[in-house]
């Protein structure tokens, strides 16, 4: 299997201004930043679980703008899944993501064994709301996805979004390393396995 590198990478896509960096932030750093600025391309890794080893999670949160379509490709051609990001206060963010979908399954072919997600972000702008969760389940529905709703800024759902997104990966098994002493223990263990020492 020499496709299945260490890394596994999650690329986040959806229009500017929804949030898409602020669900990574707050995934991988637990931060959460009130004012906006425009991402080109970021990539954070965070060490997973990946079929009983480690492995690290390179998340990529791209730009929100469409003026790299090329960039757009390549995240697409090297992603392994893909977090598609709209803000439930904006209709017009969830069209947006409806041509880059059309391009993943260009790229991608059957997409049906590839894991995604849809999310609608900012749930906690509920009095804002332009799209019904309902509307985003069945958007889901006919892409073959899974749907979540989150909120970065309550940290609503953050964590179970990438971990939802890892438990619809078939090909391998995937999972969050759970804190706490036995994953260091764990590490320990998966970093003494295969050393030889010579005495």
């Amino acid at each position: 299997m020499p496709e299945q590198s260490n890394d596994y990478r999650v690329v986040v896509f959806g229009a500017g201004g929804v949030g898409k960096s602020s669900l990574v932030l707050r995934f991988v750093k637990g931060t959460f930043r009130e004012s906006y600025i425009p991402t080109i391309e970021d990539t954070y890794r965070q060490v997973i679980s990946c079929d009983k080893s480690i492995c690290t999670l390179q998340i990529t949160d791209t730009t929100g703008s469409h003026q790299f379509p090329a960039m757009q490709r390549l995240s697409i051609s090297k992603g392994h899944a893909f977090i598609l990001v709209y803000s439930i206060t904006s209709r017009q963010s969830l069209e947006e993501l409806k041509p880059i979908y059309e391009q993943i399954c260009q790229i991608k072919g059957d997409v049906e064994s590839i894991p995604i997600m849809l999310v609608g972000n900012k749930n906690d702008e509920n009095q804002n709301r332009e799209v019904d969760s309902s509307e985003g389940e069945a958007m889901a529905k006919k892409w073959k996805c899974a749907f979540m709703e989150t909120s970065a800024k309550l940290n609503h759902n953050v964590k179970e979004l990438f971990q939802e997104l890892l438990n619809l990966e078939k090909r391998r098994t995937v999972s969050l390393q759970i804190d706490g002493k036995k994953s260091k223990q764990q590490k320990r263990k998966e970093k003494l396995k295969g050393k030889c020492v010579m005495m």
